[in-house]
């Protein structure tokens, strides 16, 4: 039995998202909360979340807390924000504000 949760539209790019997810991705959800509680990226926080919010997912599904590890945590681009900024004679250069969608499973070892 698996438990199942999404973070869409995070605004942080998935590039940057999967770096935080990789560290993660298979570990105990103890392990894993420990590990993003002390890392210093700005996606860390929004996955830590992300997990807590599965963790009660399964425990809504009488799921045993203590034996969840975490299945599969995919990251995927979401919808770029497109901004422009002005720049010499006239002209202006597109800035990409990058989304991502992070979709995390919990399975019972």
């Amino acid at each position: 039995m698996t438990a199942k949760a999404t973070l869409r539209f995070l605004r942080v790019s998935a590039r940057k998202t999967r770096l935080v997810a990789d560290l993660v991705r298979g570990k105990k959800v103890s392990d894993a909360l420990g590990i993003l509680s002390f890392t210093p990226r700005a996606a860390s926080e929004p996955v830590r979340k992300l997990i807590v919010s599965a963790i009660a997912n399964a425990e809504a599904k009488d799921l045993d807390v203590d034996s969840l590890y975490i299945k599969t945590i995919m990251v995927d681009e979401g919808p770029t924000l497109r901004r422009f900024r002005p720049r010499a004679q006239g002209r202006a250069t597109r800035i990409n504000k990058r989304t991502s969608h992070v979709t995390c499973e919990l399975a019972e070892r």
